[in-house]
């Protein structure tokens, strides 16, 4: 029988979104085998065994394990979600120090158990986090990956869906540059129905104010959710699980995810969302989307902010 390499994920930190994760990951049927890492071993025991009666209804069984580091060896994917929980008076980047602190522990470990495969980060700010893992890594820009703004854009298509009346997957519609306050809709690019902004808005009279009012509300969409509830855990669940599926099926697919950009839009050693390739090789392509004048300066505004908080915490991954 011919031996097939089985797709494995490695999980580190099996809170809110980890778990969501990890059940979209199951019920999907998407990997063969899925190990959970957590400091509390108690907790993935049991989401390890609720998962594994997930599996047996599910498409195909999934392989778990509560593991160690030592599982990431010759994992595929190590998807980092550990971290400090967002708090409903902080922004994002005030975690930076936080989860600064908690990531060069975990990144050394796995790097120490001879991981090679790609790091998919969603802890906050991602941005930020996704370099520190490529400075701590020093791994090759293609195999480190933030989550980025990919759950912005669902936000925002979701959003403008629900002002015209249309299903999101038939709105072409992104969110690019830092997850988080400074982040900016690509207007001039967007499509509804497969026709551009300015020609819907002009055939179906949408106001302006009704599609100021769509950012706003992708922008503001997690403070409400963790206002309610605590933490964002489903959308970024999904966001991640599009992610896995993009890479380990060798899809092609792009996506605006959290990239590092070497001269793309005129900026270089800063991870931001931007539309990027993704396949088994990772992170391959940035698409350098046109932006007109007014998205040009949102986004060197974005960038800025970003570059801001990685000069402040050089001292976390410069030995």
């Amino acid at each position: 029988m011919k031996y097939t390499k089985s797709n494995k994920v490695v999980l580190i930190g099996d809170g809110a979104v980890g778990s969501s994760y990890a059940f979209a990951l199951v019920s999907q049927a998407i990997v063969d085998e899925l190990v959970i890492i957590d400091i509390d071993e108690e907790r993935v025991t049991g989401d390890i065994k609720d998962l594994a009666h997930a599996s047996a209804l599910s498409a195909k069984r999934t392989n778990l394990k509560v593991g160690s580091y030592e599982d990431c060896a010759n994992a595929d994917i190590v998807v980092i979600t550990a971290g400090a929980n967002q708090q409903p008076h902080e922004t994002r980047l005030d975690l930076v120090t936080k989860n600064a602190e908690i990531f060069k522990a975990i990144i050394t470990q796995v790097i120490e158990h001879r991981f090679s495969g790609i790091f998919v980060v969603a802890t906050n700010p991602v941005d930020i986090m996704t370099y520190v893992t490529k400075k701590i890594s020093g791994f090759p820009k293609e195999k480190v990956i933030g989550s980025g703004t990919v759950l912005d854009s669902a936000r925002f298509r979701h959003e403008l869906g629900e002002l015209c009346g249309i299903a999101p997957t038939n709105i072409n519609a992104q969110i690019i540059g830092e997850h988080g306050d400074s982040e900016l809709a690509v207007w001039s690019n967007v499509q509804i129905a497969g026709q551009p902004l300015h020609q819907f808005k002009e055939n179906y009279t949408l106001s302006e104010n009704e599609l100021k009012q769509a950012f706003i509300n992708t922008k503001e969409a997690a403070y409400h959710i963790i206002r309610a509830k605590g933490a964002t855990c489903y959308g970024i669940a999904m966001a991640l699980t599009e992610i896995t599926n993009a890479i380990l099926c060798n899809q092609d697919t792009v996506l605006t995810v959290s990239s590092y950009l070497d001269n793309e839009f005129g900026y270089e050693d800063v991870y931001a969302g931007v539309p990027t390739l993704l396949n088994r090789n990772g992170a391959v392509k940035i698409y350098e989307i046109a932006l007109n004048s007014l998205e040009k300066k949102q986004f060197e505004d974005s960038i800025n902010i970003l570059k801001e908080y990685q000069q402040k915490l050089r001292n976390y991954f410069i030995a």
